[in-house]
């Protein structure tokens, strides 16, 4: 028998005295709470939005709870500044973790968690009737239950209890095995939440969950600021059972969540590059621990942070990739296979990481090494004119004024135009992420790579895959594996896979090969550690003024990287980077704040990219 949908979330009680707020200064020496006297007449709750006075000027706040310190003197909130809380006390037991785990001020935890407030989206979410569920999305699938180890899952889900589970979808069930562990999740008679790292386009997971439960999903999605501020207020009263949503979503106002789905969970869009710097899959984890919820990291490339978590797997019985045929490069990337691979296709996809048609490598007039004159950067052809990738300016030697540079030619226009003359039928540049039609063959990067639904391909080829081992960063072999393993996933099982390498080999081409990557994260796992930031530590960056690094030296880092830094006046500062033991980070946090405080410490950047 199907469960009624939940009901509507209740406020909590009114409070009335000194309580605890968090006032709107994101400063990490700021970061505590303040007492304020509450009236009866205001009916403040946790999670209200007030106005108090602060350092003699009028501030947002947000109330915490009863105060656990009264001082002599108190001041009283001046207004209720909204009349629906930003959170309950669940919430800000999530927002604290949040804000301990990536030690930034709980004032800029909660600004990154509720949209800015729209007055007259309050009145008419008001006014509007609930919307009214259904029992379920009709006939039930039966596509996750054939999975390894999706009984453990199901059973979790269906008994409302918790747990983790890293979850391996075969690439033409990626949305179909979304909608059956959310369809248990309701006839449990609980919410459900999924994440997607993309709006544009809608990815099939959030398509599919829409077509299945109807009037009963929110799509949030990005929009202005108006329809964000409305879907989380009709999340907050209680009118979805289910919410699909980018990485803000994490945080959504859903009461009694009993399945957070986090859907291709190694995308680094799912990671918040503004403090306090989260990842949606650690809060995700988080929320599911504190909500009593099961969590499930689906991808078709699991993370590495998510290997390393050892976490109960489900995924297919069986092998449900298609074989990749690895080719060694030819000539600008035309191995013969793939060109005669080409010629047969009536439909494809070719992956090549490299945008526009080459790299300005010398200047054609006086001989220097192409470089460009206001910045110095590297200088790339695209349709004809060549820019600068860092600064954007039209490319000029600096050394002569020259505009004329020769090429190493390469990227998704040279592959267009090379391709267009050996395909039998047309050969096109994605302009933006779609999949190929009928009689087409896509050209495109790894940007063009998305949730766009199973394809079905005769031909995906990943060219210049040797390209991987050469970008920068801890992470790029393993993002590079992420995307071709996508890219290929829209291959048909019967279809073809050609990955171009000169080094067979390679970890990351051998896992694209296997179609699992178990064995590329072992090297992973090393590698990083060898590098002395491994798997699951916590990394910050700290900037700060002289003897910064002494003082992080007694938090017992694992690595610690220290390098002097410009700052005002005669002191020079040092910027520190550091990993950490995730259990250390608690005592790291309170010498944070403290140092802060002191003046010590002058910006914590969590997780920074490496």
């Amino acid at each position: 028998m199907t469960s009624g949908p939940p009901s509507a979330p209740e406020l909590g009680p009114a409070l009335v005295g000194p309580v605890a707020v968090c006032v709107d200064r994101p400063l990490l020496a700021l970061d505590r709470a303040f007492t304020y006297e509450a009236p009866a007449s205001l009916g403040v709750r946790v999670g209200s939005v007030v106005r108090v006075p602060f350092h003699g000027r009028a501030a947002r706040g947000w109330v915490l709870g009863p105060a656990e310190e009264v001082p002599a003197r108190v001041l009283p909130i001046e207004r209720l500044v909204a009349p629906r809380p930003a959170f309950d006390a669940q919430m800000l037991e999530l927002l604290r973790w949040v804000a301990e785990r990536y030690v930034a001020p709980l004032a800029s935890v909660i600004g990154r968690a509720v949209p800015p407030r729209v007055v007259s989206e309050e009145g008419r979410a008001r006014g509007d009737p609930p919307a009214r569920g259904r029992p379920g999305p009709g006939p039930r699938t039966a596509v996750l239950s054939g999975y390894r180890g999706a009984g453990e899952l199901l059973r979790a889900i269906e008994a409302r209890a918790s747990g983790a589970f890293a979850l391996r979808p075969a690439p033409e069930e990626e949305a179909a095995v979304c909608v059956e562990a959310v369809d248990a999740c309701l006839r449990a008679g609980r919410r459900a939440l999924v994440l997607v790292p993309e709006a544009d386009p809608v990815p099939a997971t959030a398509r599919a969950l829409q077509e299945a439960f109807g009037t009963r999903a929110l799509a949030w999605l990005g929009g202005d600021r108006r329809a964000r501020y409305r879907a989380w207020l009709e999340a907050a009263e209680g009118r979805f059972d289910v919410v699909v949503a980018t990485r803000p979503g994490v945080f959504a106002p859903l009461a009694d969540v009993g399945l957070i789905w986090v859907a291709r969970e190694s995308h680094p869009a799912l990671r918040e590059d503004r403090a306090p710097y989260y990842h949606a899959r650690e809060v995700a984890l988080a929320r599911a621990r504190l909500a009593g919820a099961v969590c499930v990291l689906a991808a078709l490339c699991p993370s590495a942070e998510t290997a390393a978590l050892g976490l109960p797997s489900v995924a297919p019985p069986g092998r449900r990739w298609p074989p990749v045929e690895v080719v060694a490069p030819g000539p600008e990337g035309r191995a013969p296979r793939l060109v005669r691979a080409i010629r047969e296709a009536r439909r494809g996809f070719l992956f090549s990481p490299l945008p526009g048609a080459g790299v300005a490598r010398v200047c054609r007039a006086c001989g220097e090494p192409a470089r460009c004159a206001p910045c110095g950067g590297s200088l790339r052809a695209s349709r004809g004119v060549v820019r600068c990738v860092v600064c954007g300016a039209e490319g000029r030697c600096p050394a002569c004024g020259g505009t004329t540079f020769g090429l190493d030619r390469g990227g998704v226009e040279r592959v267009e135009a090379w391709a267009s003359r050996v395909a039998r039928v047309p050969v096109r540049r994605a302009q933006r992420p779609r999949l190929p039609g009928a009689e087409e063959i896509l050209v495109g990067g790894p940007e063009d790579v998305r949730d766009l639904g199973p394809a079905g391909l005769e031909l995906v080829a990943i060219l210049d895959a040797d390209l991987a081992r050469r970008r920068p960063g801890l992470a790029a072999r393993e993002r590079a594996l992420s995307v071709w393993m996508e890219a290929v996933g829209w291959a048909s099982p019967g279809g073809r896979a050609i990955v171009q390498a000169a080094d067979r080999g390679d970890d990351a081409v051998q896992a694209l090969v296997r179609g699992r990557a178990d064995r590329f994260h072992e090297r992973e796992r090393e590698r990083r550690a060898r590098a002395g930031f491994p798997v699951g530590a916590a990394v910050f960056r700290v900037v700060g003024g002289p003897g910064t690094g002494a003082l992080l030296e007694a938090t017992r880092p694992i690595t610690l990287l220290v390098a002097e830094a410009e700052a005002e006046g005669d002191r020079a500062g040092e910027v520190c980077l550091l990993a950490l033991d995730p259990r250390d980070v608690p005592a790291f946090g309170r010498s944070m704040r403290e140092a802060a405080a002191a003046g010590r410490v002058e910006r914590v950047e969590a997780e920074p990219h490496l």
